[in-house]
């Protein structure tokens, strides 16, 4: 998996953003702070990561996602 392309998707997706991000094979561990995330409850925060991600995913290039989503007044 392209951490970098990872990366980019990421910061395309959420805008100004701070992500910290570990990847063990196919399985990804994600904090990400964006203020994209107001006003979201964490499911809606979760929907909008894993749409992002959604190709990686169906494709099998990501097998797991476990995944903090903040906004910058939340840390």
């Amino acid at each position: 998996m392209n951490e970098v392309e990872l990366k980019e998707m990421l910061e395309t997706g959420l805008g100004d953003c701070e992500i910290e991000m570990v990847v063990e094979g196919n399985k990804i561990g994600l904090r990400l702070v964006a203020a994209v995330f107001s006003g979201l409850n964490r499911v809606k925060r979760q929907q909008l990561v894993y749409k992002l991600l959604n190709e990686k995913i169906s494709s099998g290039e990501i097998h797991a996602v476990s995944m903090s989503c903040l906004t910058p007044e939340e840390i």
